[in-house]
């Protein structure tokens, strides 16, 4: 792969996906595009490039797959999962029209959205409350996986004890779990391209969204996030990740610390 390879990799994946490549990720872009070459048969990296070029529509969910980093686990970030339990689900237990929205952007392979249907079915939210969880990830593969809802089991050893119990399949086979079906039925799998439309009409309690902005840009941050607050109702939260800010980005939210923000207008 060549300077000038990667050079237009990058480029494809900024222009349709807002992810930022930047040089230091060489070796992963190159181990990835490589086993697309092998799948296809192009020797090379330009006449992959030139055929990804020439067959965009076709080609794009295969590249856009391989370039997506996917990094997740249940209770991620736990004190996210404390403030929906402490703070956001009283508030959501006094709503007259008994439904709950929550978005889960980037959900990757699942586990994040999960935790979220934990927390509501731990609060006895699933059965008073017309629940739904919507859960979007620009990689088709890891939307797949997320809405089987299968994981090897060594993924449960951040997951309490009596979680397990609850909400996962008992009877397991070799080396994977499955989330019970109360908890799939919550959980609304979705392929979504942040910088392209959002179908969604109405307006969401909570949206996660994190670690998500670390790959794009300033410009296409601050787009991303005042989008947001136009899905978020005055007083509703956004939760981003550890080592992202919405500092200079917008004013349409109030930081109530560890990550978590609240719409102000």
């Amino acid at each position: 792969m060549t300077e000038r390879d990667f050079d237009e990799i990058a480029a494809l994946a900024l222009k349709h996906t807002g992810i930022v490549l930047g040089r230091h990720k060489a070796n992963m872009v190159y181990g990835r595009i490589a086993r697309r070459l092998r799948q296809t048969g192009y020797r090379n990296f330009a006449d992959y490039l030139e055929y990804l070029k020439d067959n965009f529509r076709d080609e794009s969910t295969n590249f856009i797959n391989l370039i997506t980093t996917n990094l997740t686990s249940f209770y991620r970030e736990s004190h996210h999962f404390d403030f929906l339990r402490d703070t956001v689900i009283p508030e959501l237990k006094k709503k007259s029209d008994k439904k709950v929205r929550i978005w889960s952007s980037g959900c990757s392979i699942g586990q994040e959205a999960y935790t979220i249907a934990f927390t509501l079915a731990e609060a006895h939210m699933a059965s008073a409350f017309d629940v739904k969880i919507l859960a979007t990830d620009l990689d088709s593969n890891v939307v797949s996986t997320g809405a089987e809802g299968v994981y090897p089991a060594d993924s449960l050893m951040s997951v309490p004890d009596d979680a397990v119990e609850k909400f996962f399949e008992k009877n397991r086979t070799g080396n994977q779990v499955r989330v019970k079906k109360s908890i799939r039925d919550l959980v609304h799998f979705k392929r979504l391209n942040l910088l392209e439309g959002w179908p969604m009409k109405g307006k969401f309690d909570v949206i996660f969204c994190r670690n998500v902005v670390i790959y794009f840009n300033r410009e296409t941050q601050k787009t991303l996030f005042n989008r947001y607050a136009d899905y978020l109702p005055v007083g509703g939260y956004l939760i981003i990740g550890h080592s992202e800010s919405l500092n200079g980005l917008t004013d349409r939210f109030k930081s109530l610390g560890n990550t978590i923000y609240q719409k102000i207008y």
